[in-house]
């Protein structure tokens, strides 16, 4: 949840049609499609990260809230979907709250505030990508 500047690089790696070694800020990852798509399955598809991204964020976002709240939270769980319908994407995101100490209320605000993570936003708003030649 930082304001800095993120960088990636990704490239073929050569092993089939669509397996990439993606490099973001010093991990590295590999990507490539599922087989039934042309790939090796030698990693997650970009659908993939973009879901696991968006967990990811959710679970560290109702985490730091519930921190800076000193409330009982002991774990928090974040189970998710993706898919198509025609051109329209569906995220189902499932945020569950393990802590025998936290109120109804506070459960209600964590779960407002697990729409709230950075990924989220991203992904509800229009952002600007720029493409260029290099």
């Amino acid at each position: 949840m930082s304001d800095k500047t993120i960088s990636a690089h990704v490239a073929e790696t050569g092993e089939n049609a669509f397996a990439v070694n993606i490099n973001v800020s010093g991990h590295l990852i590999k990507g490539d499609e599922p087989l039934d798509a042309g790939g090796g399955d030698l990693g997650p598809a970009p659908y993939d990260l973009l879901t696991a991204a968006l967990g990811e964020c959710t679970a560290m976002t109702v985490r730091w809230y519930a921190n800076q709240h000193q409330w009982p939270l002991d774990k928090v769980e974040v189970r998710l979907t993706h898919h198509k319908e025609g051109v329209q994407d569906i995220f189902k995101k499932e945020v569950i709250l393990h802590g025998a100490g936290l109120t109804e209320e506070q459960r209600a605000r964590l779960i407002a505030i697990a729409a709230k993570c950075p990924v989220h936003k991203t992904i509800t708003s229009s952002p600007i990508i720029e493409t260029s030649a290099g």
